[in-house]
């Protein structure tokens, strides 16, 4: 299995052969101009490095930011919007509310519509409430509407009507006169991508299916035949925001799937991590160049939700709960009009990239100031394929931060260091203590080639139990890929009290999607065997305005008893989430869903028992690094190869690989686990509590 993910500074990939669980990986930089030849030579250096051709591959997966990206620098489709006739404000009102981060902000506002008021066009037609058809749709009004969107040279159109989540019959026609006017324009339908009550949400949801729609399938076009060209057949599977994969083939159709396409490689890699050690409460921290990524494992499984999105744009569809917040090695620091240094949320990318890359940047980033500070080695980044310039780094920190700031180099570089654990923080916290979650009780995972070396200091400030630093850490996020499996959620609003719902009709609406996923995932080449499926409902209390997801056990037939208990298992969950419930209060079914997964085999990391008496390892060096208390001291150096299983490291010290560097401050210490992962655990009582006993300290 092969996984490659585009990051905004390089592109990794991970090779995995199966029977002998043997790792491979590359790292090369990001190829802006063409994502694909980036993609391509990951490939080709992955398949060199593990001595394996194209033939040898069986399952080829891709993560991509290539959606995320065109809606966070506005370079999207030009889409036509066609909605009923009364409706076309929907985007610009909202739900009438500021954005929350500018509550006292007064000339704050929320982002402009994706599509601009003159290319949303009102429709005649009217269903109601209750799936009715009140107005029949009247052709000529679409007609005339297609008619302005040529004139106007729209790449995409988006239908949203009202109700059409109960009744699809005026989208489906609307969509036959669409293929018939323009042809070769991809249509959109809100009652395809999301049949889901709440016009606002649904409406944006699909416009941004339509926005990004041509720019993915402009980019799988143009990969695949790439691909193709070089190797022959191939079937690539992309991964999608809910954590599952789909074919490249369907990607363009269901673009609003890939926002967080390759983010959720990090959290499938948290989760795969998070089982095979047993620490099944963790966080995953994805520091790469541009950005981190922040993901929650609950029982060893990544959390979801059905409320994402993207700069203040809502996308409801189901996926994995990811914050993600501009601090990468890559990050800017700059100082700003008070005096006051700042870093992030620009990127020097991989072009012009970090000043110490020596490829034409001159601003300082994290990059350069864990340069400065010893904690990198100018000689061994990517095993020395990137010699890194002490000399520039130490010219953009000094020209940029330590002269204005009147301090040294040394200082404005730990500051630099500080501000983004500081943001890095926040933005853990943002995502965990103020959704309840007690960080005591998680482990912190990293990945990205820049994690391991601010993971300890974040664990200790967040007061975690431990960090976990992978093998392949820098590449950690595109295995997470390759252990992914083929999955796809449907939906149907249901809208019905308890008291109301006939057992038969509840059934099945089940029995109707759970049909249309089996289906598409035979047409995926699936194996019966290989096939799980789940259902859910979202319920709430009559009144609320907020549901909750509540898992349903998947059945054949079904009485009054078994929506008693469906309905008792969301009192649970109520308590369990707001610490109240209303046994008695009147309960509603919103919407239900189902989730079909096609499982791929089984993966794990090469198992090595622990030595008895395991010897110390060798110390590469002993290299002076920049520390708050003390200044420079001198530390000790390891090659993470060198360290056999079961031996502890104290700290300080620095552990090197090719692809990512882990420091381990004063007074923790760090121990090769039976995976090869380093597992530093934080303080003293924490060490004794949880080193096994036989691991020698080195």
């Amino acid at each position: 299995r092969v996984g490659i993910d585009v990051g905004g500074t390089f592109t990794d990939a991970v090779l995995v052969k199966e029977e002998t669980r043997a790792f491979f990986y590359a790292k090369t930089p990001t190829t802006h101009h063409d994502l694909a030849e980036g993609v391509l030579k990951a490939l080709e250096e992955v398949l060199a490095s593990a001595g394996a051709s194209f033939p040898d591959v069986d399952y080829l997966i891709h993560g991509t930011t290539i959606g995320t990206n065109a809606i966070v620098e506005g370079k999207g489709a030009r889409v036509g919007l066609l909605t009923t006739r009364g409706f076309e404000d929907v985007l610009e009102i909202r739900r009438v509310a500021r954005p929350k981060e500018a509550a006292f902000d007064f000339g704050a506002d929320n982002p402009p519509p994706l599509v601009p008021r003159f290319l949303r066009q009102g429709v005649v037609e009217r269903v109601n409430a209750k799936g009715e058809v009140v107005l029949p749709l009247e052709e000529t009004s679409v007609l005339q509407a297609l008619k302005y969107f040529k004139r106007e040279k729209v790449e995409a159109v988006v239908v949203s009507l009202l109700f059409s989540f109960l009744n699809p019959s005026h989208e489906a026609r609307v969509s036959e006169i669409c293929k018939r006017e323009l042809e070769g324009i991809p249509v959109s339908l809100s009652s395809e991508i999301c049949p889901e009550f709440r016009e606002y949400e649904r409406t944006c949801t699909t416009v941004m299916n339509g926005y990004l729609g041509p720019i993915i399938e402009r980019y799988m076009e143009n990969l695949l035949g790439r691909l193709k060209k070089k190797f022959g057949p191939v079937t690539l599977h992309i991964m999608q925001s809910n954590g599952g994969t789909m074919t490249a083939e369907v990607a363009g159709s269901h673009a609003a799937h890939l926002i967080n396409s390759g983010p959720a490689g990090g959290a499938i890699a948290t989760a795969f991590i998070s089982r095979l050690t047993g620490y099944d409460m963790a966080v995953g921290a994805d520091m790469g160049g541009t950005t981190f990524d922040i993901s929650m494992i609950d029982k060893s499984l990544p959390k979801t939700t059905t409320w994402g999105g993207v700069t203040e744009y809502p996308i409801k569809l189901p996926m994995v709960d990811l914050k993600t917040i501009g601090a990468g090695g890559g990050s800017i620091a700059w100082v700003d009009e008070g005096g006051v240094l700042n870093v992030g949320p620009q990127s020097a990318g991989s072009s012009p990239g970090p000043a110490c890359y020596g490829w034409g940047g001159t601003l300082p980033t994290v990059s350069d100031a864990n340069l400065l500070l010893g904690r990198l080695n100018p000689n061994y980044f990517l095993a020395g394929k990137l010699p890194l310039d002490m000399d520039r780094a130490r010219e953009s920190i000094k020209t940029h931060i330590a002269d204005p700031m009147e301090m040294s180099v040394e200082e404005a570089a730990l500051g630099i260091i500080r501000i983004v654990n500081a943001n890095m923080a926040k933005g853990i916290s943002g995502n965990s203590v103020e959704k309840g979650c007690d960080l005591r009780e998680f482990t912190l995972v990293t990945m990205g080639g820049a994690a391991a070396l601010h993971a300890a200091d974040l664990a200790r400030e967040l007061n975690m139990a431990r960090v976990v630093v992978p093998p392949m850490c820098g590449n950690f996020s595109a295995l997470g890929l390759a252990v992914a499996d083929i999955q796809h959620d449907y939906v149907r609003t249901f809208a019905k009290k308890q008291g109301a719902i006939v057992p038969e009709e509840f059934l099945a609406v089940f029995k109707e999607m759970e049909q249309d996923g089996l289906k598409q995932l035979v047409d995926e080449h699936v194996r019966k065997e290989g096939i799980e499926i789940f259902w859910s409902a979202d319920l709430r209390y009559e009144g609320q305005s907020w549901e909750l997801n509540t898992p349903i056990d998947p059945v054949d037939s079904l009485d009054t008893k078994s929506l008693e208990k469906v309905v008792a298992d969301f009192h649970q969950l109520h308590h369990q989430v707001y610490s109240f419930s209303e046994p008695n209060g009147v309960v509603e079914f919103v919407n239900l869903r189902v989730r079909v997964v096609g499982k791929n085999p089984p993966l794990s990391l090469p198992r090595e028992a622990a030595s008895r008496d395991p010897a110390p390892p060798p110390i590469k060096e002993n290299r002076p690094v920049y520390f708050t208390t003390g200044g420079w001291k001198k530390i000790p150096i390891y090659e993470r190869d060198d360290l056999p299983v079961g031996i502890g490291i104290r700290g300080p010290a620095i552990v090197e690989e090719q692809i990512s560097t882990t420091l381990i401050p004063t007074g923790h210490v760090a121990f090769v686990d039976e995976y090869r992962n380093l597992v530093i655990e934080l303080g003293a009582k924490s060490r004794k509590r949880s080193l096994p006993p036989r691991m020698k300290r080195g």
